[in-house]
């Protein structure tokens, strides 16, 4: 079929589409006699009689003056393309057939990218590359880059415009225009926007490849001149799929922003190499962040999935609402149901750790293994704190840790999680952690508590070393006196609930001197070197996994350091020997300053092999309220020794007392109960 050549806009179009309304109103047909007659034939064909009233108004326009339409035509095609044969352009055959996006490379072509470099030195332009018609590409990408390039160099920004395609949904011409093309959207705004003309229109060619069209040069505006400014344009900011990997690791990782771009900034070599600016990676981060987001739930148990396979004794609970929504989300492995088959007597549980993008109260059961380190147990989401939520996790956490209930559980201040574990663990000891304690000194003392005040660090020895009720009781009055703080209302509230934190009112109670080393704080503040704000549930899980291998890489650490590393020993003496072999090193190291502090105490025998005080040599320079003496029984033959100090039972480690006690009663006899099973 014949083709006819319509300009409007400097599109080439063919006559035999059924569309009328496609055709713009300006459009004029020029048609000789024998095309005309071509067409009658076709008129037969077409059922809907469009075509026949578009053939009436070309017989009409055959009929005019032929100098008058060629004339106003090449008035109306000024500065427009006039095709240059019947193989290119948008015409019947690219209407009608589908065609691949982009044509095959070939070796033997040379790009217009690499015309334009190897002439470089013999060109007529300001710019090393510049547009021209008739200028071929194998792609829409291809020539997208090169008129960037040719925007960079010049000044400005381009994006995507009008595009049109065909029957079969090939695309078939495509423009790229000046970012400040167009009309603002609102008058007397801020847009940018101010109907530029710069542009390229491309179409296709015969082998299925793209040429340049119409090229128009001319711009309304100025022009920006620094690489600062340009990079502002969005099609300047060249964030490649290798850059956007890293990016979105780093950022999983939790680095800020700042540090993500100075890192970036070390990959390219400088800051100014950097082929994008902070603001444009702070909007990448953003989306990272959505798509992390996207189908959170299905993520979250394929990961739940993946490690069930690698690890049969992990396991997981779901808790729904009567929507079947989450409420509670709670998971553990097997290595941490056996830590907590040997070390599980005390737990702390904390929730006060909520950076996730729900907002929903993060619960860890924590732990302390024979290293003296923080172990995990189980995490937990949640979407309250009510009491049935806190019911249904302290129940499931027995139930994946195999029945096995803990002895002491630590935990906030929360009256309905008091609530549950009195319901769920009815003989288990609740205390509160100090750290809760402590948190609330500090917002409420101000000045008083800041890092270098006296009282600061007074207080924290009053929470931190008294080991008798008496003590406590001295100091506290003491202290309060001495800083002009008896009415102060938060330290008269903390006072009146002692029994539920202060150290001495522990005595007897198996805590592994968990009360007094923050391990709910040192919980929270490892997962806030690993989890991101606002991070999404299945983003949490894959951080709190590192987390966890991390500090499964810290238990391998101090396992090979006890299995192939030498004890250190202070005074060689018997008994120093046998704990060597007993204690791991940590905890050995522990014991060598409380064997050292013993040697601060003498001795006295009040019932011989039952009976001992031991008072400080030191006793008329310690602090009026500090306890310089102490009662030691002794009983089972001299096989147990018992302080009034509870350290033993405190946190299974033998107190300074009970050693000088067992020097005087045992001499040179390597140890009162140590065995190998410690």
């Amino acid at each position: 079929m014949s083709t006819l050549v319509a300009e409007s806009n400097g599109s080439v179009c063919s006559a035999v589409s059924w569309g009328i309304s496609n055709y713009p109103d300006s459009a004029v047909f020029g048609i000789d006699p024998e095309r005309l007659s071509v067409l009658r034939e076709v008129t037969e064909d077409d059922p809907s009689g469009r075509f026949a009233d578009l053939l009436d108004s070309v017989d009409v326009m055959t009929e005019t003056d032929i100098a008058d339409l060629d004339g106003n035509r090449a008035s109306r095609m000024e500065n427009r393309y006039v095709a240059l044969d019947d193989k290119v352009g948008w015409v019947t055959r690219n209407r009608k057939v589908a065609m691949p996006d982009e044509r095959a490379t070939s070796a033997e072509r040379v790009i217009a990218l690499e015309t334009a470099l190897t002439g470089f030195a013999e060109r007529k332009t300001d710019t090393v590359v510049t547009p021209s018609v008739g200028l071929t590409f194998d792609s829409i990408i291809e020539a997208y880059d090169f008129y960037n390039l040719y925007s960079w160099e010049t000044g400005f920004g381009i994006r995507y415009a009008k595009s049109r395609t065909n029957v079969k949904g090939t695309r078939c011409m495509q423009e790229f225009v000046c970012c400040c093309s167009g009309k603002p959207k609102e008058p007397n705004s801020t847009s940018s926007r101010c109907q530029c003309q710069a542009m390229i229109r491309l179409l296709r060619t015969d082998d299925d490849g793209w040429y340049i069209n119409e090229f128009r040069s001319s711009h309304n505006h100025q022009m920006l001149n620094t690489c600062a400014e340009k990079l502002h344009f969005p099609s300047h900011r060249h964030i490649d799929k290798y850059t956007r990997e890293l990016v979105s690791q780093l950022r999983e990782n939790n680095v800020n922003l700042s540090k993500v771009y100075s890192t970036l900034a070390t990959f390219f070599g400088r800051v100014e190499n950097v082929p994008f600016t902070k603001r444009c990676l702070r909007t990448l981060c953003g989306k990272l962040s959505r798509e992390q987001a996207d189908d959170d739930v299905r993520k979250t148990m394929a990961i739940f999935s993946e490690m069930k396979v690698q690890d049969s004794e992990f396991s997981y609970n779901v808790q729904v609402d009567d929507e079947s929504r989450i409420r509670t989300l709670m998971w553990t492995n097997g290595r941490s149901k056996k830590q907590y088959h040997h070390f599980g007597d005390v737990v702390t549980f904390d929730t006060t750790y909520k950076t996730n993008l729900y907002d929903m109260p993060f619960g860890i059961f924590v732990g302390v293994n024979n290293h003296f380190q923080s172990v995990l147990y189980a995490g937990v989401l949640m979407r309250d704190e009510t009491v049935d939520t806190f019911k249904w996790i302290f129940d499931e956490f027995v139930k994946m840790m195999g029945g096995k209930r803990p002895i002491t559980i630590l935990t906030d201040q929360a009256r309905a999680m008091e609530v549950a574990i009195e319901d769920v663990y009815p003989d288990a000891t609740q205390r509160w952690c100090k750290w809760h304690i402590l948190k609330k000194a500090k917002e409420s003392l101000g000045s008083n508590y800041t890092k270098k005040s006296d009282f600061r660090a007074e207080f924290h020895k009053l929470v931190h070393e008294m080991l008798t009720i008496e003590e406590f009781e001295d100091r506290w009055a003491a202290l309060l006196e001495k800083y002009s703080l008896t009415k102060n209302t938060h330290l008269t509230q903390i006072y009146e609930t002692r029994q539920k934190w202060a150290k001495p009112y522990f005595a007897g109670k198996f805590c592994a001197r968990q009360t007094s080393t923050g391990r709910s704080e040192s919980a929270n503040h490892m997962l806030k070197q690993y989890v991101p704000p606002s991070c999404s549930m299945n983003l949490f899980v894959k951080q709190y996994n590192k987390l966890q291998f991390d500090r499964e890489q810290e238990e391998g650490f101090q396992e090979k350091r006890t299995r192939l590393s030498g004890a250190v020993l202070k005074v060689n003496t018997p008994l120093e020997m046998h704990a060597s072999k007993v204690y791991t090193r940590k905890m050995f190291e522990i014991f060598g300053g409380i064997l050292y502090e013993s040697g601060s105490y003498d001795v006295e025998e009040i019932i011989p092999k039952q009976k001992y005080i031991v008072t400080h040599v030191k006793a008329e320079k310690r602090e009026k309220w500090f306890k310089c003496r102490y009662e030691v029984n002794v009983s089972d033959n001299l096989g147990y020794f018992s302080c009034i100090c509870g350290l033993f039972e405190h946190m299974g480690m033998v107190c300074c007392h009970s050693l000088q006690v067992s020097e005087v009663a045992m001499p040179r006899v390597g140890g009162f109960g140590l065995t190998s099973d410690i």
